[in-house]
């Protein structure tokens, strides 16, 4: 039996293969690595014009409470995860992450107030074990209903403009807005929000309607298709970590420098401190530091450091100190980019240590992430 018929497909497949794409497995699926144009430039694409992405693959899912109050089904969720979900206000999205007993991370997520109730964004990889997760611990409170819906991603400094052609009241919207329109006379649900480093949308839509809302999006001068693979480089030049990647059950949210996702209402001292899985390694770590942190790393010439690269303290590799992560080449960079996880002693910016790479031990600088300046529309 072929290997690719055991894998799903999204509803733009037959656009992907119309247009050329090279197509690969990915989280259980057939998705687009590249298109004929190739990684690089569309890459820069992204970063100077505008790109659309398939990421129907992710699940999408609502979470209800059984009470119908909005106020029920955050605080249930803030069961689950270290963020102030009460505190969100209607219209708004916040990224958060599903944490484990011992204070790992189960999977990063985006999760959005509509109305009474969430609208949760979760990885493909794990959206199985994601809703399993939400049923077992709060599926006695809420109703959880996983969408069969289309989700794609028009990412650029040109998306405001190609998307405010279909409706124009997508340029009022700031980051991390969200808000229910009409494009193309389609119902869809619109956020000012991606995982690229630029401004752009992603946008839920009806599964029947997608190719012609993506088609449409294609039709304009300013947007072409992208691809898995200028996706990686992108969220790496943007210092987003990769589930599975930079992030995992082995990783707190403190040591992955995370922290920034962690409102003060869920921190010790906070109106609701603690109360997820983990709470006591997390906000030990949070207020004491942890041991080991995620950096950035920029290493020296044009050769790119892979993940699970293993980092040293020393030239000639005698003192192991870490992993790379994610690592690549950086197109808007024009030079290799990686991150890794290192002792706190080794995370100053300016810090050099030494990843081993086909045997030769090559010098790389620790540094500030991200590697390219965001362009979210604040």
């Amino acid at each position: 039996m072929d290997d690719t018929a055991a894998l799903k497909k999204t509803p733009l497949h037959a656009l992907h293969l119309s247009l050329g794409a090279r197509m690969v497995p990915f989280a259980g699926y057939e998705m687009p690595v590249q298109y004929p144009a190739g990684v690089m430039k569309e890459h820069l694409q992204t970063r100077t014009a505008g790109g659309l992405f398939d990421v129907s693959h992710m699940g999408q899912v609502i979470v209800k409470a059984k009470s119908g109050k909005y106020e029920d089904a955050a605080l249930a969720l803030e069961s689950l995860v270290p963020v102030d979900i009460l505190g969100l206000a209607e219209g708004r999205q916040r990224y958060g992450f599903f944490t484990d007993e011992n204070g790992g991370i189960l999977d990063d997520l985006m999760i959005a107030h509509l109305d009474d109730h969430l609208f949760v964004v979760v990885n493909a990889a794990c959206k199985e074990a994601d809703v399993a997760h939400l049923r077992k611990h709060i599926g006695d409170r809420c109703d959880i209903t996983v969408l069969d819906r289309a989700l794609i991603a028009l990412q650029g400094p040109h998306a405001v403009d190609v998307l405010a052609e279909l409706w124009a009241d997508v340029a009022a919207m700031k980051f991390m807005d969200v808000r229910h329109c009409r494009l193309h006379d389609v119902s869809c649900l619109v956020s000012r929000s991606g995982y690229t480093g630029e401004d752009g949308y992603e946008i839920s839509v009806p599964q029947e309607m997608a190719e012609d809302i993506a088609k449409r999006l294609l039709e304009h001068p300013d947007v072409q298709p992208i691809g898995l693979g200028a996706r990686d480089s992108l969220r790496l030049e943007a210092g987003l970590c990769l589930y599975g990647n930079d992030i995992d059950t082995t990783t707190t949210p403190i040591e992955a420098a995370l922290e920034w996702a962690m409102q003060k209402a869920r921190r010790t001292g906070g109106a609701r401190a603690g109360g997820f899985p983990g709470a006591e390694r997390i906000l030990s770590e949070l207020d004491n530091g942890a041991k080991r942190r995620r950096v950035g790393l920029k290493p020296e010439g044009k050769a790119p450091v892979r993940g699970h690269s293993k980092l040293y303290a020393d030239a000639e590799g005698k003192t192991e100190i870490g992993e790379v992560t994610s690592g690549g080449f950086g197109p808007s960079v024009e030079g290799p980019v990686a991150m890794g996880y290192v002792p706190v002693s080794h995370s100053a910016a300016g810090t050099q240590i030494y990843a081993e790479v086909r045997g030769k031990y090559l010098p790389l600088t620790v540094i500030a992430l991200p590697f390219i300046t965001p362009t979210y529309k604040r």
